[in-house]
């Protein structure tokens, strides 16, 4: 049986060990990569650091996790599912940002596609709790609330 890996995410249990292990480059007092994690000051796209932290709070609250993954129509790229949890006979896709929110386009194509499976979108982000468009807008600190 053939199992295709780039259909899997995989997640450290210790989001702190994570971090350490990812951008710990050098000797403590030469580090400029991990001190200006720390500072805030680091300029790029922490969305995976993001969705280890979300894994880790949806799994202390009892979900599974899966993600899910889909052929884009008009490219040879795909659309992308961070989190989908089971509620009843529903599902609940979730997308992770790590900034403000600018498009969801995988959320928008997924919720097209499955519109009568779905029970609520959310996107988890570092903006203020709202609401658009049938889209619930959380910061990341609220989830697990959902």
């Amino acid at each position: 049986m053939h199992k295709d890996v780039r259909r899997y995410k995989m997640y450290v249990g210790d989001t702190g060990l994570f971090v350490t292990l990812a951008f710990f480059d050098r000797d403590y007092t030469d580090n400029k990569l991990y001190i200006k994690l720390l500072n805030d000051k680091l300029s790029a796209d922490l969305g995976y650091v993001y969705e280890n932290v979300i894994a880790q709070m949806f799994q202390a609250a009892g979900n599974e996790l899966y993600y899910y993954t889909f052929p884009k129509e008009s490219s040879n790229h795909n659309y992308e599912i961070d989190f989908l949890l089971t509620r009843g006979d529903k599902i609940c896709p979730v997308e992770v940002k790590s900034s403000g929110y600018k498009t969801h386009a995988s959320l928008d194509a997924f919720s097209r596609k499955y519109s009568s499976r779905i029970s609520h979108r959310y996107l988890l982000y570092t903006k203020d709790l709202r609401q658009d468009r049938g889209v619930i807008y959380l910061p990341v600190y609220m989830a697990g609330l959902i």
